[in-house]
């Protein structure tokens, strides 16, 4: 996923954060589309019937998703790459935390919020903006876990929880349709559209898939978990990458995010949806 986030980085020269996470969305909506078209011809399978319900919450899902990838992307091009993620953890930690009510989750939420607020401190100056999309991401990542065990839990395999997936995706990249606009400078270049091709599969489809089959087998608790190495991953990507070297205090602040999720003790599963 940081990966992909590393090649976005050097697109934002030519199309707006906005507009680079749209072509990561459609590429993703097409690759997923065609993926699971032909998944069901080959399978010879009857298509599962979608209610209004599925489909209205599969579009609730990828428009979330959508609104989560532009933030963070605007997010990103105003802060480190680790520094940007360690302040969305915060998100995933909160739906952590409130899938249960003992005091060490809460000691853990409140190290990461400690660690949030180190960073903050180093950025408020240097980049307002970037921490406030940051912060919107996170929020809108806890929508992208409540909304992802939704799906995946309403669907009757693992593969439906994908399809509905790829039936959100279309649904958030015709909604967003205007921002392919600020993707004109790249029009005619096919190797530039082919780099954001690639950050859809890098990710999009291969996270967020992988994410459909996790969720549906551990709950959103335990799953929120199992991110706790994303900022410490984003870290090491944004240096080796991007040659982004935290300040001591960012530094500190990422810490803390990661050992406050590894503070968090193991939840139950989640009830049956």
């Amino acid at each position: 996923m940081y990966v992909g986030a590393a090649l976005a980085v050097g697109l934002f020269e030519r199309v707006s954060p906005a507009g680079v996470a749209w072509l990561r969305l459609a590429g993703a909506a097409v690759v997923l589309a065609v993926w699971r078209l032909a998944a069901r011809r080959w399978s010879r399978t009857e298509p599962a019937r979608w209610s209004r319900r599925r489909v209205v919450l599969a579009g609730a899902f990828g428009l979330v998703t959508a609104g989560m990838n532009i933030v963070f992307y605007e997010a990103i091009a105003r802060l480190p790459l680790g520094t940007a993620v360690a302040v969305e953890f915060a998100g995933p930690v909160l739906v952590a935390a409130l899938g249960s009510r003992n005091r060490r989750d809460w000691s853990a939420l409140a190290l990461v919020v400690l660690g949030v607020a180190l960073i903050a401190d180093v950025r408020l100056e240097g980049s307002p903006g970037g921490v406030v999309f940051a912060l919107l991401a996170a929020l809108l990542w806890a929508g992208y876990i409540v909304l992802g065990a939704r799906v995946s839990s309403g669907s009757g395999s693992t593969g439906e929880g994908i399809d509905g997936l790829a039936i959100g995706f279309v649904v958030a990249a015709v909604v967003l349709s205007p921002l392919a606009l600020t993707a004109a400078p790249i029009a005619g270049e096919p190797l530039l559209l082919g780099s954001a091709l690639a950050l859809g599969v890098l990710s999009s489809v291969v996270p967020y898939v992988l994410d459909q089959v996790v969720l549906r087998r551990v709950g959103r608790a335990r799953f929120a978990l199992l991110l706790a190495l994303l900022p410490l991953t984003a870290t090491v990507v944004g240096l080796v990458g991007l040659a982004q070297v935290p300040a001591p205090l960012e530094a500190v602040g990422i810490a803390a995010v990661v050992v406050g999720v590894a503070l968090r003790r193991e939840p139950a599963p989640d009830p049956p949806a």
